[in-house]
């Protein structure tokens, strides 16, 4: 009996032993697993990423290109650039980032479909380039870009000369789907403002003379804001069918003329106004120095757009296809197409 208790004490002990060395294995096993797995991770993986939207239309390459470049050249933030683009100009899109220096930048092309639009745009013979479907891109934001929480979108006539993390990092208040710049909130624009004879309220995108505009409860005199730079919340975006509450105002336009390029100018700009009127937050005035493409003789001191995070050539004159002000400033950040089609055409000024 002592023998039989001593052999059952020796098994019992081997068992002990092989289940301890069972444990130590899978607990050394996965230790290894995730430290391998750690390494194999770059710190840009890891880095949040910041999508950035801009659209690339046939006749304006050359602007969006201009304007990812100065983003990309002025960041080490891990940005994603989404370019948008209408079918026939996907492959161009492509090659003019893949056969010059924008080979280096995160990008995906995104094809937008026209049709979306069938029905929801009234013509209007004074700024036809205005009803360009990429011009609505932004009113489709989610549909485009659907994996992030947050995104920004940027005009194609603009310039980055900050570092795009500062507009990301922008504050959205709890319930806003979006972050917008005033049109009065930066003094020093308001000479700029009043020497062209801009509107920068309600009254300038609006026909208050119409009963549905009136029945708004908008003061005429309402401040504006412009849609050329966006802080998204695409969460919100979705849950308040801001999408749905657009497309409503496109259709009532087309019905009733509610605006027209022949006031503000902004045919995407009117029905953004009424959808995020009195619910939307600010964007530094510092990263949307806008108006630079209004006039040819009104300028900015050198000064204050060194100080400038972001330019915006909104209005006709833009600084790759005509005379304009402060080209120089673009031209630093435009690459030529690889393809040769797209060509400047202006006169410095």
């Amino acid at each position: 009996m002592a023998l039989l208790r001593k052999i059952n004490q020796i098994l019992l002990l081997l068992l002990v032993l092989t289940l301890c060395m069972i444990l130590y294995n899978k607990v050394h096993k996965g230790s290894t697993l995730k430290n391998e797995t750690d390494d194999s991770e770059s710190p840009e993986e890891l880095e949040e990423e910041i999508p950035v939207v801009i659209c690339a239309a046939a006749g304006r390459m050359g602007a969006a290109m201009a304007a990812i470049n100065s983003i990309y050249s002025n960041t080490d933030a891990n940005v994603l650039f989404y370019v948008i683009g209408v079918k026939n100009t996907l492959s161009r899109i492509r090659k003019w980032i893949e056969n010059s220096k924008l080979r280096e930048i995160k990008f995906k092309i995104v094809e937008f479909n026209p049709l979306v639009l069938k029905g929801k745009i009234r013509p209007d013979a004074l700024r036809p380039e205005l009803l360009h479907p990429l011009n609505f891109v932004r009113f489709y934001l989610p549909l485009l870009i659907q994996k992030h929480e947050k995104v920004i979108y940027l005009d194609d006539d603009v310039i980055v000369q900050g570092d795009i993390q500062e507009l990301y990092d922008t504050k959205l208040t709890l319930g806003h789907a979006a972050a917008f710049s005033d049109d009065c909130d930066l003094p020093s624009t308001h000479e700029m403002v009043r020497s062209v004879g801009m509107q920068n309220t309600y009254m300038g995108y609006l026909d208050f003379r119409k009963k549905t505009v009136k029945d708004l409860g908008i003061s005429p005199s309402t401040c504006s804001f412009n849609p050329g730079v966006i802080v998204a919340n695409m969460t919100e975006w979705k849950h308040q069918r801001i999408t749905k509450q657009l497309e409503k105002w496109m259709q009532k336009n087309v019905e009733e003329n509610l605006y027209s390029s022949s006031l503000g100018g902004g045919v995407a700009t009117s029905p953004m106004l009424i959808v995020f009127h009195g619910k939307y937050s600010s964007i530094n005035p510092m990263w949307h120095i806008r108006h630079l493409g209004w006039s040819t003789e009104t300028r900015y001191s050198e000064h204050f757009l060194q100080e400038a995070k972001l330019l915006h050539w909104n209005g006709r004159h833009k600084p790759w296809d005509s005379t304009s002000v402060h080209t120089d400033l673009w031209k630093s950040w435009y690459i030529p197409d690889p393809s040769g089609k797209f060509k400047l055409n202006r006169h410095d000024s």
